[in-house]
C-alpha cells in the first residue's frame, strides 16, 4: 500500500487508515484481531482509535493484538483526547489536565509507552493555548511523536496551527482528522485550504459516508444486519439516507458498474486520492469488507469520472 507523508511531518501513513470506532459494538475480539492482521498484511500502518470507541474497548482491543504479537514498530497508533465516555455520558474536556489524563488512560489500554499521533478530538471549551499545552508536554514526555487535530471546522484548525507555529518550542500539528467524502465536502470550503496553508496532512473519517456510498441502502433497503439497522447507529446513517443523497449514490454505482469496481471502490478512491488527503479512513465491519477495500491500491479513477462525480457531489474541487 503506499506509504504518505502526513502533511509536512516526517510520519508516513498508509493511504488508508483502518478506524475503529464500532468496536466494541459491532466488531467483537476476533474480528478485530483478523482485521488488524489482514490490514497490516496488505500494507496498511495507520490505526486509529480513541477512549470514546466503546468507552475504552477499542483501544484495549488494539493493546491485546500487540501483546499477542502485533508489531508495535510496523503500525501508526494514532488515539485522541478530550472527547469520552463518562457515567454513560459523552463529555468534551480540553482542559490540560484532562487531555493528559485521557492519554494516560490510553497508553494503559493500548499497553504501549507511547503513540504515534495523538490528536485533540474535538474544539472545547477550554482556551485553546491551554489545550495545544498538552500536546506539546505529551511530545516533551515521550508519550507521543506526533500531534495534531480532530473536528475542527476552518478557523479553529488555523488558530491551532498558527498558535504552535508561533513559537519554536511548541510542537507543529501533523494533521486534521475530519470527515470528508462524496457526502461530505463541507471540509472543500475551509478546512483543506487551511490544511494547505499549514501543510497539514487530512485524515478523512467515513470516506465511505457512513457506509451509504456502499450502495447497500439503494432503494430504501435497510438490511437487518447493517448499521443503519442497529439502534446504536442508526442516528449516525440518517442523515446520509434522505433522498438528496440518492443521486450521488446512484451516480458512484453506475461508475462502478461501468468500472468493473464496487460502489465502494469508487467512493474511496475518490476520497483517498482527493488533494491534501494523506489516508482515508475505512470501518469494515468483516474480513470480507477489508479486502473489498484493500483491492483498490493499484486503482484509481480516470480524471472524467472524478470531474463527473465532483460535479454530481457539489461542483469541482478548486484545489484539484
Amino acid at each position: 500500500m503506499q506509504q504518505r507523508a502526513l502533511g509536512a511531518s516526517g510520519l508516513s501513513v498508509s493511504s488508508l487508515g483502518l478506524g475503529t470506532m464500532s468496536w466494541g459494538r459491532d466488531v467483537d475480539w476476533p474480528q478485530a484481531r483478523d482485521l488488524l492482521r489482514d490490514f497490516v498484511d496488505g500494507g496498511g500502518n495507520l490505526i486509529d482509535t480513541a477512549p470514546a470507541y466503546g468507552a475504552g474497548v477499542a483501544e484495549k482491543m488494539i493493546g491485546k493484538a500487540l501483546a499477542a504479537g502485533l508489531p508495535r514498530d510496523e503500525v501508526v497508533l494514532a488515539t485522541k483526547a478530550g472527547f469520552v465516555i463518562r457515567g454513560g455520558r459523552r463529555v468534551i474536556d480540553t482542559s490540560r489536565a484532562a487531555l493528559l489524563g485521557d492519554l494516560e488512560h490510553s497508553l494503559r489500554r493500548l499497553g504501549t509507552d507511547h503513540v504515534d499521533l495523538w490528536q485533540v478530538h474535538a474544539w472545547g471549551d477550554a482556551p485553546i493555548e491551554e489545550t495545544l499545552s498538552a500536546l506539546d508536554s505529551a511530545v516533551s514526555r515521550g508519550m507521543a511523536r506526533y500531534v495534531g487535530v480532530s473536528n475542527f471546522v476552518g478557523w479553529q484548525t488555523a488558530t491551532a496551527a498558527t498558535w504552535q507555529e508561533a513559537d519554536r518550542v511548541r510542537t507543529t500539528l501533523s494533521s486534521v482528522q475530519v470527515e470528508y467524502s462524496l457526502l461530505a465536502r463541507r471540509a472543500e470550503v475551509e478546512v483543506v485550504g487551511a490544511a494547505r496553508h499549514h501543510r497539514l496532512g487530512i485524515l478523512a473519517w467515513s470516506s465511505l459516508g457512513r457506509g451509504a456510498l456502499t450502495g447497500k441502502y439503494r432503494g430504501g433497503r435497510l438490511p437487518r444486519d447493517s448499521r443503519a439497522a442497529s439502534d446504536h447507529f442508526g442516528w449516525f446513517l440518517e442523515p446520509y439516507l434522505q433522498p438528496r443523497s440518492a443521486a450521488i449514490v446512484d451516480a458512484v454505482a453506475h461508475a462502478a458498474q461501468g468500472l468493473g469496481f464496487t460502489p465502494a471502490q469508487v467512493a474511496l478512491l475518490w476520497t483517498r486520492d482527493a488533494p491534501q488527503v494523506a489516508s482515508a479512513l475505512i470501518g469494515p465491519r468483516t474480513t470480507d469488507q477489508l479486502a473489498e477495500l484493500l483491492d483498490i491500491d493499484r486503482k484509481e479513477l480516470v480524471p472524467p469520472i472524478v470531474a463527473a462525480l465532483d460535479d454530481i457531489s457539489g461542483g469541482p474541487n478548486a484545489y484539484r
